[in-house]
């Protein structure tokens, strides 16, 4: 089982972006030097606390920073730009970064987001579809350009202004060929859309806000996704992002990641939770549809969303998501923010040089 990383980042908005950015890329920098396998950086443009505008901007910052590993849009939200745009940029970005990239889509939620570009009342899922179409056909075709789908907003032509002998009307291809590895986040229990995923090759990421019971259902339907398009589905395809925090012992772990208010994990997750109510969206967090709203306290989210303890208890806890998910690919491990970096620090270096060991070491008995 390989490690990553996921970061929205959220930071409590007082902090200043010079700062907090800063952290954002110590933290992958330090993921690359302790082999965590890839990191997946979020971007929103109306929210302080979500400071990355630009997840490309952020990650081409890191290419040179980092040795080993691969840099991952998470997510590039693609109603907010044309695909042209995000087929030729994630090109270039695979190019500078040698093939270490992978493109991680979404259509973009945050609803402050799209009031700010004129498009609230647009269907961003239908526009997500759309565009994708469009940034695979990019790729896949020769210029000049003569792209129109039916019933896709997204036209994309060249003939009129091409020049071959200049090469001009052609667009990058990736340097991965035939292209970069496509994630997609996936947040709600039975998710229709990773059926769509497992058709189309793309690999699917349960989000760290889904309760660990409805996780299997995103591989059930990723698998029959990829028994309608003839291909049998491969655990290593499936990443799962989880909420941890690992200390030398118990107390300290049980303190930092849960009980202290000013936990970093509790600030998070009090913030996801108003986020989530806010959009109508907070069923993700409760153990059945007729759960009552008020159970769902700050205590309830990190008690159920939150996996912390020493190296033993942490191992223990991933080992048993295992049993309740089946097998999976990749455990992300969400970013949060360093109230004590020490602490923090100690967490990352403790996931990858002690936990994953020994969780894989038991998957291999």
């Amino acid at each position: 089982m390989r490690l990553g990383y996921f970061t929205m980042p959220v930071h409590p908005a007082h902090r200043p972006p010079a700062e907090t950015l800063d952290e954002d890329r110590e933290a992958i920098i330090l993921c690359d030097q302790l082999g965590f396998y890839d990191a997946f950086i979020g971007e929103h443009l109306t929210e302080p606390s979500e400071n990355v505008t630009n997840s490309f901007i952020f990650l081409a910052s890191l290419i040179h920073a980092t040795k080993q590993i691969k840099l991952g849009t998470g997510t590039s939200n693609l109603s907010h730009t044309h695909p042209t745009l995000v087929a030729s940029h994630a090109a270039m970005f695979d190019h500078m970064a040698k093939g270490r990239f992978i493109l991680g889509i979404s259509p973009g939620a945050l609803s402050s987001d799209a009031e700010a570009l004129g498009m609230l009342e647009q269907d961003r899922n239908k526009m997500f579809a759309e565009s994708i179409d469009v940034i695979l056909a990019i790729w896949e075709r020769e210029a000049p350009y003569n792209i129109d789908f039916p019933d896709n907003r997204f036209k994309v032509t060249t003939a009129k202004t091409s020049v071959e002998e200049l090469g001009r009307g052609k667009m990058y291809k990736p340097y991965q060929q035939p292209r970069p590895e496509i994630v997609g986040t996936v947040v709600a229990p039975f998710s229709k859309g990773v059926i769509a995923m497992g058709e189309r090759d793309f690999h699917p990421l349960s989000a760290n806000f889904l309760l660990d019971k409805y996780l299997a259902s995103h591989w059930t339907n990723y698998a029959e996704g990829k028994k309608r398009a003839g291909v049998k589905a491969d655990v290593a395809d499936w990443r799962i992002a989880r909420t941890i925090f690992v200390a030398d012992d118990d107390k300290v772990a049980m303190d930092y990641g849960r009980r202290n208010p000013n936990s970093p994990y509790r600030y998070y997750w009090k913030l996801l939770l108003k986020k989530m109510m806010l959009s109508k969206r907070h069923i993700i967090f409760k153990t059945s549809e007729s759960q009552d709203d008020s159970e769902l306290t700050e205590d309830y989210m990190v008690d159920n969303l939150v996996i912390c303890g020493s190296v033993d208890k942490v191992v223990d806890d991933i080992l048993a998501l295992r049993e309740k998910s089946g097998d999976f690919g990749e455990l992300v491990y969400a970013g949060m923010d360093w109230v004590d970096p020490k602490l923090a620090k100690r967490s990352m270096e403790l996931m990858a040089t002690e936990v994953m060991p020994r969780v894989n070491k038991a998957i291999g008995r």
